[in-house]
């Protein structure tokens, strides 16, 4: 998979400093699968779920979320938030555009 962009990971690291890890290593593994559905995520990221036009990835236990899109057929993931637990929860996020 491409993952586009990477620059948003590293900037909320710098915000968050105990998710750099995590997020980190789910930027490598996704680097190098070539997922066709959510099951495929799933098998590798049991926690992963969509949600409208969305895949949410559970980091760091619950404590972050990470929101892309993916494009299955172009092997591309669009990362569009990495949140708290707390941001999440508010849903204002779910006011995008995708929806």
């Amino acid at each position: 998979m491409h993952i586009i962009s990477r620059k948003k990971l590293r900037d909320y690291c710098q915000k968050h400093t105990d998710s750099c890890e995590v997020l980190d290593d789910w930027y490598k593994t996704i680097s190098k699968v070539n997922w066709a559905n959510l099951a495929e995520v799933q098998a590798v990221y049991p926690q992963a779920e969509a949600v409208g036009n969305f895949t949410v990835f559970n980091i760091k236990g619950n404590k972050y979320r990470l929101i892309v899109s993916i494009n299955y057929i172009k092997q591309i993931i669009y990362i569009k938030y990495v949140l708290t637990q707390a941001e999440y929860n508010k849903d204002n996020w779910k006011n995008d555009s995708y929806f």
